[in-house]
């Protein structure tokens, strides 16, 4: 209580993961329509992203929330569940990480913090975490080529969350989230992150145990937080209750992320944005359907 540093998190990515819902606030599109404006016209797709950002940071800082578990960087992949889908911004990685990058920066010079996920990239999800503990079987060589561009790319960025897939050729035996393998030698080695990790919410059902027993884990194989997002106040008192005091990496990480972020322009206005953004959106023929 009374603590002004205390973080809001929220999921707003657009389209299907919007936690702000009409009549309240706009109805935005996904990732896949930003990415699908930047393939055809990369100047039209980083505008409208930069534009859609500044729109969406803003509507979060006026509503006090600190923190955005957004943008996604995993794959837009043929075939994968739509857990993820139109989620993604594109299946190229350069387009990803562009379109990822432009909405990251414009967040943080608006006064919130971004998160990119979900490391190490689970595009290629067959199955849906939410539902099952899924496993990615892509060799190695198309991980690092394909998938892990995007977050090798935005390692400078503050803040990522990891995934609950089981990546085959990187640890069978374990969920990257709950996997030092995957945390320390590829995250935090491979693709060179040395930020803020959060895990994966850890109600989804890919993940047995108590909950408690499952944070443990968590910040065993070394993400620096845990993220506990089903509202049960008895699961989050069990948890609490086995939990230390942030270390001293974990915090020196998360005041690092603080001094990225900067307070917004108090005197904006989104009316000219909205505006805008309905301009850009208007030259749009985009079909939702799962295509690559």
């Amino acid at each position: 209580m009374g603590r002004k540093d205390a973080p809001i998190f929220i999921d707003q990515e657009g389209g299907r993961v919007s936690r702000l819902q009409p009549p309240h606030w706009p109805q935005h599109p996904p990732a896949r329509a930003f990415g699908a404006m930047y393939e055809r016209d990369p100047e039209w797709g980083a505008e409208a992203i930069k534009v859609y950002a500044r729109l969406v940071a803003n509507e979060l800082w006026r509503l006090g929330i600190t923190v955005n578990c957004a943008p996604v960087l995993d794959l837009f992949m043929a075939g994968a569940t739509p857990a993820i889908g139109d989620r993604a911004f594109s299946r190229k990685p350069p387009v990803v990480a562009a379109l990822a990058r432009i909405w990251s920066e414009t967040f943080l010079v608006h006064g919130v913090l971004p998160v990119i996920k979900h490391m190490p990239g689970h595009g290629r999800l067959r199955t849906d975490p939410h539902l099952i503990l899924p496993a990615i079987e892509a060799s190695r060589a198309e991980l690092e080529s394909e998938d892990f561009v995007p977050f090798e790319l935005l390692k400078d960025l503050p803040l990522a969350m990891n995934s609950h897939a089981v990546f085959t050729a990187l640890d069978s035996e374990h969920p990257a989230s709950l996997s030092t393998i995957v945390t320390q030698d590829i995250i935090r080695g491979v693709l060179g992150f040395d930020g803020f990790l959060l895990s994966d919410d850890i109600c989804m059902k890919a993940l047995d145990g108590t909950p408690e027993a499952i944070a443990r884990r968590v910040l065993k194989a070394g993400s620096d937080v845990v993220l506990h997002c089903n509202g049960i106040l008895s699961e989050m008192e069990a948890i609490a209750k086995v939990m230390e005091p942030m270390n001293g990496e974990s915090r020196a990480r998360w005041n690092f992320a603080q001094t990225m972020v900067n307070p917004p322009d108090p005197t904006y206005s989104s009316r000219e944005d909205s505006a805008r953004l309905d301009v850009l959106l208007g030259g749009l023929a985009y079909d939702v359907e799962m295509e690559s």
